[in-house]
């Protein structure tokens, strides 16, 4: 690794968790709250009008690290307790009708507490007062288009998150947690064969002590110089490295299975009939291997899923190939539908792969369904396809028979080898 220090300002990366909602009859008390984001180099780098906020304020919240580099006006000091999210809501209405400053690092409302204080009191409670954040001052730094660059956080989320995101030519920021980021990073590029991908490693961004480290994954051997970390990545494939596409229809091998998986091409028109939005959440019931389950959150950041499987093997099988595959984030729930769905979010799609003669599976599915949600079900056998058969006569939608034919060895010549034709059934819930 190659060293170099630097000295204009940067704002180290963020260290709160992700949002979650307002719970209903929450505050009352209309005061707005003030976001302050702050960098390394504290109070000096704050523009008068966040300085203005901070004195004005009665209490101030924020970590220990952004509290230490206010000076002391009088407000009363509160630093976020942890676990932080499940307290947030108690301190809010705490400290309802006084003047409440929040400090944040960076831009609040990049993977921060403004976005998460949005949430929980809605926007208009707000006044948020951002500093540059540290994906824009990284980029600024590497020359960097930020439009071009994608970022990702392990503060508070899995590291595998990364794996989505690596491809060949691709400028990745990951926004660190802890002084083993790096490693982390190093490691997961490494395993996806990019050994050969540039690192470099801002820490301590912003401060006295700020530097930056350059390297390459497969050669990288030590942790960041501070916890407060930006591990800047462009990625290079190796000769092992199998880079996979974000549409729907990925090899068969590129999941670990026992064969109980939809097949790549069945995949496809499956995802396609899904059709996953931003935002929406599937219910892959009878998930096998999770392929489904897992290539719906693919589709996009936002996008949620829930796999539900009766054997415990799979249901670990399936946590591994989210994580392989960049989602870890899927939801597993191990159990039997239709009792297996009980206490679940209701989904905007049902994938059903297995288990469709089941009794009173299609009716629970159908019933969850928001208005207009889709469900997807593949039938194999003859029993599995008069059950579809019987619910499109009565719930309406489309029958599709897939038949797919490989090219095999036939004695010392290639013949065609068909596989189980599938009965796909696409219906969508009535709006009204």
């Amino acid at each position: 690794m190659i060293k170099s220090r630097f000295t204009w300002p940067i704002v180290p990366a963020i260290d709160l968790a992700p949002h979650f909602t307002r719970a209903a009859g929450g505050p009352v008390d209309q005061r707005v709250i003030t976001v302050v984001g702050i960098g390394a180099d504290g109070w000096d780098g704050l523009p008068e009008v966040s300085r203005a906020a901070l004195r004005e304020a009665d209490v101030l919240l924020g970590g220990a690290r952004q509290l230490g580099l206010v000076p002391d006006g009088g407000a009363e000091r509160v630093a976020w307790p942890s676990p932080l999210l499940p307290a947030l809501p108690g301190l809010v209405e705490r400290y309802a009708g006084r003047a409440v400053a929040v400090l944040a690092s960076g831009d609040p409302m990049f993977y921060g507490i403004g976005s998460t204080l949005a949430d929980l009191v809605g926007p208009g409670r707000l006044r948020v007062l951002p500093h540059p954040s540290s994906a824009s001052l990284a980029c600024a730094r590497l020359g960097w288009p930020l439009d071009r660059t994608d970022v990702v956080s392990f503060v508070g989320r899995p590291a595998e998150t990364l794996n989505a995101l690596v491809a060949p030519g691709r400028r990745v920021l990951v926004l660190g947690a802890g002084r083993e980021a790096p490693m982390v990073v190093a490691a997961l590029l490494t395993g996806r064969g990019f050994g050969p991908s540039r690192m470099t490693v801002l820490s301590d961004l912003g401060g006295a002590d700020e530097a930056a480290a350059h390297g390459v994954a497969s050669r990288w051997s030590g942790p960041a110089a501070s916890a407060l970390t930006v591990v800047a990545v462009e990625c290079v494939p190796g000769p092992d490295a199998a880079p996979l596409p974000r549409v729907a229809g990925l090899p068969d091998d590129a999941y670990e299975h026992d064969g109980q998986i939809t097949k790549s091409e069945v995949r496809a028109v499956t995802l396609a009939r899904l059709a996953p939005l931003p935002g929406e959440l599937l219910w892959d019931v009878g998930a096998g291997s999770g392929s489904v389950a897992i290539e719906w959150a693919r589709a996009h950041p936002s996008c949620a899923a829930v796999a539900v499987e009766s054997r415990p093997e799979r249901v670990e099988r399936i946590g591994r190939n989210a994580k392989a595959l960049g989602v870890p984030g899927v939801r597993v729930v191990e159990g039997r539908a239709p009792d297996a769905l009980d206490g679940l979010p209701r989904p905007d799609a049902v994938f059903i792969g297995g288990g469709l003669t089941t009794p009173g599976l299609l009716d629970r599915c159908w019933d969850a369904l928001q208005p207009g949600g889709r469900l997807v079900a593949n039938a194999v056998t003859l029993e599995s396809e008069v059950k579809v058969a019987e619910y499109r006569r009565t719930h309406g939608g489309e029958l599709v028979r897939l038949g797919v034919e490989r090219a095999a060895p036939l004695g010392g010549f290639t013949g065609w080898r068909p596989a189980m034709p599938v009965t796909v059934w696409t219906a969508r819930k009535d709006t009204l």
